[in-house]
């Protein structure tokens, strides 16, 4: 998989895969009003211009991606999706590497996602992220927020 920057022409597959993904979350809290599956192409567009979103490629097509900004000294990272035809085979973990380093001069890394997420709560706790807040939202769903502290000395 080759991992780059995502341009403004790259913002339409990137839409269309994080609804395809985030419908498996949906399905999963039984929610299906969540803010990924909701977004259009003019909110992707500020998502542009305020954050690094990188674009994970196989043979031109882009089957993942994620998203990060920073604000003091946290990196905060979203929108972390994969293909479901290449879930499982290490691509989750190349793009959070990626996007980690991206912002190595970050102290710490802040991420969350929903309480019945299992697969992901295992990559991040595999990737040395540690939860230390939940947040009911709804009646169906509770996030987890994890963070990681940048150990600068890789």
């Amino acid at each position: 998989m080759e991992i780059k920057k995502a341009s403004q022409k790259d913002l339409n597959d990137i839409l269309r895969l994080q609804k395809a993904c985030y419908k498996t979350e949906a399905e999963l809290h039984d929610e299906y009003d969540i803010p990924p599956l909701n977004q259009d192409l003019d909110s992707m567009l500020d998502d542009f211009n305020n954050m690094l979103i990188l674009k994970g490629s196989i043979d031109g097509e882009i089957i993942g991606s994620v998203r990060g900004y920073k604000n003091d000294k946290t990196c905060y990272i979203g929108r972390l999706i994969v293909n479901n035809d290449y879930q499982n085979k290490g691509y989750g973990r190349m793009l959070m590497d990626s996007i980690e380093r991206e912002f190595d001069g970050c102290d710490r890394y802040e991420l969350f996602t929903g309480f019945k997420s299992q697969k992901n709560l295992y990559l991040y706790k595999k990737l040395g992220y540690k939860e230390f807040k939940q947040e009911k939202l709804s009646e169906k769903i509770t996030f987890i927020y994890l963070e990681k502290l940048n150990d600068k000395e890789k």
